[in-house]
């Protein structure tokens, strides 16, 4: 039999390698255009921080571990085409192009970093989406004589990139365009090595899939901590000449010496394009609740592929880390011999500004509920995250949507600085197991004074909910 063969050796390729040799004796081939494999994506702003030492901390399996899975590793191998028809894939190296036959195929191939307008190939103009960026942007940040290359480890990194912004002054002023995940990560980050940081949004509050309770919570929060905050403003270009100088907005420049771009990802389907392939949202692979595309015995999973949301039923693409590492899992075990689901997604998601914590789940938007067919009904409460008489109680702000028509829970977020993030897995729980808001309210959650009031602020926020549906 002809071997499973993988695209991408990160979260989804290496866990369906993983699973699929765990439950098989199945031969595997998992090929990598690049050198870093299965790494921490989310760790990356803590690393320019200074809270991860090394970048190789980052690393989740080496390629050593791999092969001692029992898993052929190919790094420095870009495929470059699929023929579904003769379930061949045509593979490029540095020294030759050869031909691979498979018995099935997953493309786990992730997403990139849209850079729009922005990449000018300027010094000091940055996204982030990948080890060998995060490195560059470390090494731009630091002096050159105080810049320390042991933070790199002993990984595969971009030597000569990591050496060419090692050699440049540091920035004293970064613009950061994209008020997202990585640009609220970022703000944090770059504050902490001294930068003058600004934060460009083009809509009206920051975080816009968290609502706008969070967003105005974050944004509050980073101007205290000295971000100054553009929103309802868009930037236009990047002005230099060899390294960037300033940004362009509203027609007018505004000196800067460093420039992050966090306007988003999108899927890296080109090895796809000509093979009939269907595709979803954003232009991502449409995937059945298996992983299998339209192509004979090919799969797709995390980054790349669609899934099917956890409340409307409908396809959705939602790029998330433990998505990515779930599908593949199933994925894995399906080429196994053991069908497997790769599961709904509700688009859970957590982020930190600084000490705020952020969670959101479901749908948030009362527009987007609307349109998905529901009659939603949306409440904003406060409440204190500990019994008030205990230290540490903090303000704790829930937003929870519910449909009125049925009582059914379908979304909700968070902002707090005490334990605020890991509520939300209540919740995504929540929606998970199809609650209505009354049977939320009825959950027997843990109390005790150190960890949360009689009635945690989920709690609270399912009560009034559930009140106004019978109005």
């Amino acid at each position: 039999m002809d071997p499973f063969v993988v695209v991408g050796g990160d979260a989804a390729g290496l866990s369906a390698a993983s699973k699929c040799r765990r439950e098989s004796d199945r031969e595997v081939i998992v090929f990598e255009r690049g050198q870093w494999i299965s790494y921490a994506h989310c760790g990356t702003p803590y690393f320019v921080k200074g809270s991860v030492d090394r970048l190789t901390d980052l690393l989740s399996l080496s390629p050593a571990a791999a092969e001692e899975r029992g898993i052929d590793l190919r790094r420095g191998h870009e495929v470059v085409s699929v023929d579904a028809e003769d379930r061949t894939v045509t593979v490029r190296t540095d020294d030759e192009r050869f031909e691979q036959p498979y018995a099935e195929l997953l493309v786990a191939t992730g997403a990139s970093a849209v850079t729009g307008p922005f990449d000018r190939g300027l010094d000091g103009v940055f996204s982030l989406h990948g080890l060998d960026d995060a490195a560059a942007i470390d090494a731009y940040l630091a002096a050159p004589e105080e810049y320390d290359p042991d933070r790199l480890g002993d990984g595969p990194v971009d030597r000569d990139r990591v050496d060419h912004n090692a050699a440049l002054e540091p920035p004293d002023r970064a613009v950061i365009v994209g008020g997202g995940y990585v640009g609220v990560e970022m703000a944090e980050a770059l504050t902490a090595r001294g930068v003058d940081v600004h934060l460009y949004q083009r809509s009206a509050h920051l975080l816009v899939p968290f609502g706008t309770a969070v967003g105005e919570g974050v944004e509050s929060e980073l101007r205290d901590r000295g971000v100054t905050v553009h929103t309802d403003t868009e930037v236009d270009a990047v002005v230099g000449d060899g390294r960037v100088e300033a940004v362009r907005v509203d027609g007018d420049e505004r000196p800067v010496d460093m420039a992050l771009v966090g306007v988003g990802v999108e899927p890296n389907t080109a090895l796809l394009d000509g093979t009939g392939v269907d595709r979803g949202p954003s232009g991502a692979i449409r995937t059945d609740e298996y992983g299998r595309t339209n192509l004979p015995a090919v799969y797709a999973a995390g980054d790349v592929a669609t899934a099917r949301h956890a409340v409307t039923g409908a396809e959705t693409w939602v790029p998330l880390g433990l998505t990515a590492n779930r599908a593949g899992r199933a994925v894995g075990s399906t080429v196994a011999g053991d069908p497997t689901p790769v599961g709904g997604v509700a688009g859970t998601a957590v982020v930190k500004a600084f000490d705020l914590e952020c969670g959101r789940v479901g749908l948030v938007d009362t527009e987007a509920a609307a349109a998905a067919g529901f009659d939603p009904v949306s409440e904003t409460i406060t409440a204190g995250s500990r019994s008030g008489y205990y230290p540490g109680s903090e303000d704790t702000t829930v937003t929870l949507v519910a449909d009125r028509t049925t009582g059914r829970t379908l979304g909700g977020a968070i902002v707090g600085r005490d334990r605020a993030a890991v509520r939300i897995d209540t919740l995504a729980t929540a929606i998970g197991g199809g609650l209505t808001v009354a049977e939320l309210e009825r959950l027997d959650l843990a109390y005790a004074p150190p960890f949360s009031p009689v009635w945690d602020p989920i709690l609270v926020a399912a009560k009034v909910v559930n009140g106004r549906l019978s109005e």
